[in-house]
C-alpha cells in the first residue's frame, strides 16, 4: 500500500514544531473523545478514506505493529508504525476503501518474525492487542476444554459506506431458540468431537412439517464468533427464513481440521452416515436436500461445497464463506491446483444451489481468483448461484454479517417446499 499522509497528524507535528505545549495531549482528548482509528475524508475521492491508527507508547516502547485483516500479508515492515518525533504518538494512515470492515490488533515491542516462519502460532499473537482508543471490540471466547487457548480481544474497524448488519443483534422482543452440546464418537473418523445443536423457537418433535437443515462446520466459532442463532431467530421474527435446525459439528483442533476438511471423503461419510442419522434419531429435521444447507468458511466453505458435490441426495445447498477453492491435492501423481473447481468443470451439473462470497482483502490473491473461477464454471454449467465480493478480509467480523445474506438466499421463507430434491420427497 502506498505512504499515505493524515492532514490531522501533518497539523499536529506543525503545532508542535511551532512549540504548542498543549498541542498533543489535545490530540490525545480528541482521540478519546472520537475514538480511533483517526478517519479522514479525501476530497473529490467519496468512496475511499484515510484511516490512521495510533498507539500511545511508553519510554520503552521499540516498535509498534499492526495487524489487520484486510492488510494480512507477511510483509511486517509494511505495517510499522511510526513515531512522531520524540513524542509518545506512534502512527501509520492508510487509504482504504470507504465500505471496509475489518478486525485489527496492535503489536508493541513486536518480535518481528514473519507469519511464515513461526511454528507456534499461538504463541506468537498471544501479545497482541486491541486498540484501548475503540471501544468497538471483537471477540474470540476461549475454548475451556482447550487447554492451550486464551480468549482474543480485536479491535473492530467499521468504515461509513460498509455494509449494515442487521441481523446480528439479540432484541429483547424475538423469540430465542435453545442452543445444546453433545458428544458424538465417529468410527470412520476415530475420533469424537462436541456437536451443538440448535433448535428454533417453538421447536416441537410433533409438527406436521419437518425442519429445514443448516449443517455448518467449526463448531463453536459458528455459535459465538458469528451469533448463528441470533441471526436465525431474527430472520425467522421477520418473515425472512423459515424456521432451521442447526448442526454444527466441532473441529476439534487445527490438525484435525486441516485433514478432515479439505476434500476428504472419509469427512463426508461421517456427515451421511454417522451425523446425519443420529441427528434425524433424536430431532425433527427434512432428509429433502432441497431444503438441507450445508455451509463453512475457508477450509470450511471447501468442505461445504465438496459435500455437497459428492452427496447430492443429502446436500443441495451450499453456503461458503472465503473458500479456500485454490487447494489442490498434494499427492506426487497430482499437484493441481483448484482440484475442486476442476471437479465441478468436468462433472455434469447436479441438483445444486450455491451462494458463494469472498473478500477483496484476503491474504492472498488465489483466495479471490479461485472463487471468481468457480463461480464461472458454475455460471457457465447453468448452477443456480448467489455470488458476491465483500471490501473485507479472511474474518468473522464479515462472514457473521453475510450469513444472513446467504441463508436467505438458499432457503427464503414460502419457497423451500417448492423446491423439493428432484429424486425425493419427505
Amino acid at each position: 500500500m502506498p505512504e499515505e499522509s493524515s492532514p490531522r497528524i501533518a497539523q499536529l507535528k506543525r503545532e508542535l514544531e511551532s512549540g504548542s505545549a498543549d498541542a498533543l495531549s489535545s490530540f490525545w482528548r480528541e482521540l478519546e473523545e472520537r475514538q480511533a482509528p483517526l478517519v479522514e475524508p479525501i476530497p473529490d475521492h467519496p468512496t475511499e478514506r484515510l484511516v490512521t491508527f495510533v498507539w500511545r507508547g511508553m519510554p520503552q516502547t521499540r516498535n509498534v505493529v499492526l495487524f489487520a485483516r484486510y492488510a494480512a500479508d507477511d510483509d511486517i515492515e509494511k505495517h510499522l508504525l511510526k513515531r512522531l518525533g520524540e513524542s509518545d504518538l506512534w502512527y501509520k494512515t492508510y487509504r482504504l476503501r470507504s465500505d471496509l470492515r475489518s478486525v485489527y490488533q496492535f503489536s508493541p515491542n513486536d518480535s518481528l518474525v514473519p507469519f511464515k516462519d513461526v511454528t507456534d502460532y499461538r504463541a506468537r499473537i498471544r501479545g497482541f492487542q486491541a486498540d484501548p482508543l475503540n471501544a468497538r471490540r471483537f471477540e474470540f471466547p476461549k475454548d475451556e476444554e482447550d487447554p492451550d487457548d486464551f480468549l482474543q480481544v480485536l479491535s473492530l474497524l467499521e468504515l461509513p459506506d460498509a455494509p449494515a448488519q442487521p441481523w446480528i443483534t439479540p432484541h429483547g422482543d424475538v423469540p430465542a431458540g435453545k442452543v445444546e452440546m453433545q458428544r458424538l464418537k465417529s468410527s470412520i473418523l476415530e475420533n469424537e468431537r462436541r456437536v451443538w445443536i440448535y433448535t428454533p423457537p417453538g421447536y416441537s418433535a410433533e409438527s406436521v412439517e419437518p425442519y429445514g437443515l443448516l449443517v455448518c462446520f467449526d463448531g463453536i466459532a459458528y455459535i459465538d464468533v458469528v451469533p448463528t442463532p441470533t441471526i436465525i431467530e431474527n430472520l425467522l421474527h421477520a418473515g425472512k427464513i423459515p424456521p432451521l435446525v442447526v448442526v454444527v459439528p466441532d473441529s476439534l483442533n487445527q490438525q484435525t481440521r486441516n485433514r478432515e476438511l479439505p476434500c476428504y471423503q472419509p469427512h463426508v461419510d461421517f456427515l451421511t452416515r454417522e451425523l446425519l442419522p443420529w441427528v434425524r434419531e433424536r430431532y425433527h429435521v427434512t432428509s429433502d436436500p432441497a431444503r438441507t444447507i450445508v455451509a463453512g468458511a475457508s477450509y470450511g466453505g471447501l468442505a461445504a461445497a465438496y459435500a455437497a458435490m459428492q452427496a447430492p441426495e443429502v446436500f443441495g445447498n451450499v453456503l461458503s464463506q472465503s473458500g479456500s477453492y485454490w487447494w489442490g491435492k498434494a499427492h506426487p501423481e497430482d499437484h493441481t491446483p483448484e482440484w475442486l473447481v476442476q471437479q465441478f468443470d468436468q462433472r455434469e451439473r447436479l441438483p445444486l444451489r450455491f451462494y458463494l462470497e469472498v473478500g477483496l482483502f484476503e491474504p492472498y490473491e488465489a483466495m479471490v481468483l479461485s472463487n471468481r473461477h468457480l463461480r464461472s464454471v458454475l455460471q457457465d454449467k447453468g448452477y443456480d448461484l448467489c455470488y458476491r465480493e465483500f471490501a473485507g478480509g479472511h474474518d468473522y467480523a464479515c462472514w457473521r454479517g453475510s450469513l444472513a445474506d446467504g441463508l436467505q438466499f438458499l432457503l427464503p421463507a414460502g419457497s423451500p417446499t417448492s423446491r423439493r430434491h428432484p429424486q425425493q420427497s419427505e
